[in-house]
């Protein structure tokens, strides 16, 4: 690793630093360290760091801006990169919309919003980067990133990068071929949006944010949500119709206003919100005979 540090140092390629509380970097406020901490800070960067991560064969993961994560508290090993600042370029030609995986999708939607594009106004309320909600084809409101995406950059485990279509993602609910098929993580996004009514698109949009804000615990430190909706079922109402809101273990807690959200209380570790998780699946699967399923991704040493 050292030696693999020093070349990485030489490449000026972004951020880099050793044993980074990797807690600093998740929506939760949870997670152990990483063994190196990596933002680069361009594509291009991204590229050099990667075709130098594969010759030293170093492992490596990627995150976002932390929503949607749970890491272990005794962190991850070998690289992290996140991909944030040198990841949040932004191009708007005609209808076509070309995004970095590093920009948060719910300042996104208010740019667009504002300059009178439609396609985003769902949107508005998620929590997290671009990169992120591809990946996991993010939705609410009836809508999700699969009716309005056209393209995607890839990075996959290999190192190499490549230009996925909308059918290639091979888009389903809160999944693409990135979870299923081809592991990979989302450097750019080419979405098409569509020119409207900017008063009437921006309403919309500030709309569905307002609902968030009186359903959903973002004032608090939590992740969005845990389990997948066990359509045509859904998560929290099965939680809230089994008496679970407010029971915590240790720091974690099902939320008061939303059943399919866990907070950190203040002093969470990531083995609480996982011994929660497991309490609320046997109670439901005791109770209603259905088997929910984590939508919350959950990585690190184990």
């Amino acid at each position: 690793m050292k030696e693999f540090i020093e070349e990485l140092q030489t490449l000026n390629a972004g951020k880099i630093k050793e044993n980074e509380p990797l807690a600093n970097h998740t929506t939760m406020k949870i997670g152990g360290p990483a063994d190196l901490y990596i933002e680069p800070s361009s594509v291009e960067s991204l590229k050099k760091i990667m075709e130098l991560i594969k010759r030293h064969q170093i492992k490596w993961t990627a995150i976002g801006r932390g929503s949607n994560l749970l890491i272990s508290d005794d962190g991850i090993e070998g690289a992290v990169i996140k991909l944030g600042r040198g990841l949040d370029h932004m191009n708007l030609q005609g209808s076509e919309l070309k995004v970095g995986a590093g920009y948060s999708i719910v300042a996104l939607s208010t740019q667009i919003s504002r300059k009178g594009y439609s396609g985003l106004e769902f949107a508005s309320g998620i929590p997290g980067s671009v990169g992120g909600a591809v990946y996991m084809n993010a939705g609410a409101h009836g809508s999700d990133i699969s009716k309005i995406l056209k393209s995607a950059h890839i990075l996959f485990e290999d190192g190499s990068m490549q230009w996925l279509s909308n059918e290639e993602m091979d888009f389903s609910y809160r999944t693409s071929v990135l979870q299923k098929k081809r592991p990979g993580i989302v450097l750019e996004a080419v979405f098409e949006v569509v020119a409207g009514d900017k008063d009437q698109i921006f309403a919309e949009m500030q709309k569905n944010k307002d609902y968030r804000k009186e359903t959903q615990p973002w004032n608090y430190k939590c992740a969005g949500s845990i389990f997948r909706n066990p359509l045509p079922k859904y998560a929290g109402r099965l939680i809230e119709e089994a008496g679970l809101k407010g029971y915590s273990i240790g720091g974690a807690q099902i939320s008061d206003m939303h059943g399919n959200f866990i907070v950190n209380t203040g002093s969470a570790s990531a083995q609480d919100v996982l011994d929660l998780i497991q309490f609320a699946k046997d109670k439901i699967q005791e109770q209603f005979g259905v088997s929910l399923e984590t939508e919350v991704e959950i990585i690190g040493r184990k």
